[in-house]
């Protein structure tokens, strides 16, 4: 676990700051210088974007992290050509799709906000760039190499966004073009990040072909089908309130889901790492080391976001006070939805197993499934509940999908990741809950925010650390706590 903790934490410190500049930019200066309208279009571009995104890519980001440390080192070049060329074989098409029928899909999206019909190749050079920055973030993790291409996917574009809306607060800008620059910055992430992984490697032209390009190609329509439902769990709602709701609501639901998705850092963090060391356990047959680390993320994961969880929930109605009044009404997403994200992160590295395991088709075709009844909560839960609804739909397909896929790996590998330190943790965070959830401070809310944030970390960590209930956190503790004594006079 040496590397996977180290570059985890590199991980995750990178994907905080980018969360923290994300929080500058969706809490403060989106919510103050966009109109909601304008804000909801912005998700609704991105979130469009991020569904279309596994398609264009064409799985290419998986099944070069799966395969690429057991192709035959002479055939690595040929591999790697493949992978850059993949992603044509969706783009192409998709992009004749729009040419052909470019007004029957403006009016389909613009039905309930005209406003939307006028940005589809927008989302398509945005979802473009998205594509081939995963392949070459892809790229960058079979070498182990994952902390440059975490920035660029965490901060990079972030940083971008909040000089666009600085300038734009200042009418250095229009709305017209810093939704121009916008597409320009994702374009840009990628171009950078395909420079630097040709510094890790760069690959010989050839046109010659891998000799198991067969299964190379099968496994990537598959994982289409599987990134295509992930992204659907997590990005659908976005566009479909959007057939139902004002756009304004767009935004609202966004700043919530923003909140919550926090949550998950330390998971996407850690995931950039065990990807690879996941796919290489699988490719040598070790079972018990695959079995450690499926324990040690689960725990590990669940302690992170088990504290992410108070901190927000337990700050909640503060945090809502420096926002505009309107955006209040997201406070039940945020806590469906905060639920959803522990419950992801208590599955460890449950999804490196499956994508890289002999049965990933039995999985995707379940997440095909769970994609599709996600679509039908939603469209029945929005027209009743609003962004409520969106929220309800997602927090039971998420739940659902989850569980199925803790059983799965339990059933077809003998794995499960739960132990009595789970327990303790659970233990531990509904404890925090019921002790905080009534206490009111008369202060400030960013007061408030600070104070009771510094109580729940206190009272979480030394539970923790005293009940000894992760063996990885407490060497952690004690590295920061030996740093601080050698820096104390």
């Amino acid at each position: 676990m040496g590397i996977v903790i180290k570059q985890s934490i590199k991980n995750m410190v990178v994907t905080y700051i980018g969360f923290g500049v994300g929080a500058i930019n969706i809490l403060f200066l989106y919510t103050h210088i966009l109109t909601p309208a304008y804000f909801g279009l912005v998700n609704f571009i991105l979130a469009t974007a991020a569904i279309l995104m596994p398609l264009l890519a064409f799985g290419i980001q998986n099944t070069l992290v799966k395969f690429y440390s057991g192709q035959p080192e002479e055939e690595k070049d040929t591999f790697l050509i493949l992978m850059l060329l993949g992603p044509l074989l969706a783009i192409l098409p998709v992009s004749a799709i729009l040419l052909v029928f470019e007004q029957e899909i403006k009016a389909f999206l613009s039905k309930e906000n005209e406003l939307v019909g006028d940005y589809i190749w927008y989302i398509f050079w945005i979802g473009v760039a998205m594509s081939y920055f995963e392949v070459f973030y892809a790229w960058s993790k079979v070498y182990l190499k994952s902390v440059f291409g975490n920035f660029m996917k965490e901060v990079f574009v972030r940083l971008g966004t909040m000089v666009l809306l600085l300038l734009l607060y200042f009418e250095v800008l229009s709305v017209p073009i810093f939704l121009k620059l916008m597409v320009i910055t994702y374009v840009v992430r990628t171009i950078i990040m395909n420079v630097y992984v040709f510094r890790l490697k760069r690959p010989r032209l050839s046109f010659s072909l891998p000799s198991n390009v067969k299964e190379i190609l099968g496994y990537s329509l598959y994982i289409i089908l599987g990134g295509s439902a992930a992204l659907i769990l997590l990005e659908v709602d976005k566009f479909m309130i959007n057939q139902f709701e004002e756009i304004a609501n767009v935004a609202y639901y966004s700043v919530a889901i923003f909140i919550a998705t926090v949550i998950i850092v330390p998971s996407r963090a850690m995931h950039q790492i065990t990807y690879p060391l996941t796919a290489k356990l699988l490719n040598d047959d070790d079972l018990d080391g695959l079995n450690q680390l499926y324990k040690k993320t689960s725990l590990t994961l669940f302690i992170a976001s088990g504290i992410i969880f108070l901190l927000i929930i337990l700050n909640i109605n503060d945090l809502y006070l420096l926002l505009p009044k309107e955006y209040a009404k997201g406070f039940s997403v945020v806590f469906l939805i905060g639920l959803a994200k522990v419950m992801e992160s208590l599955t460890g590295n449950v999804n490196s197993i499956l994508y890289n395991s002999k049965y990933y088709k039995t999985i995707l075709i379940l997440g095909v499934l769970l994609a599709m009844s996600t679509i039908v909560l939603n469209l029945y839960f929005i027209p009743k509940y609003g962004i409520f609804g969106a929220a309800l739909a997602s927090f039971i397909a998420l739940f659902v999908f989850n569980v199925v896929k803790l059983l799965f790996v339990k059933q077809k590998f003998g794995l499960w990741p739960l132990t009595t330190s789970t327990l303790k943790t659970f233990v531990l965070i509904a404890g925090i809950t019921l002790i905080f959830w009534y206490v009111s401070l008369p202060f400030s809310p960013i007061i408030n925010i600070g104070f009771k944030t510094m109580l729940i970390v206190m009272v979480y960590t030394l539970v923790i650390y005293k009940f000894r209930i992760s063996i990885e956190i407490n060497e952690i503790i004690i590295g920061i706590l030996q740093k601080f004594k050698r820096k104390t006079p």
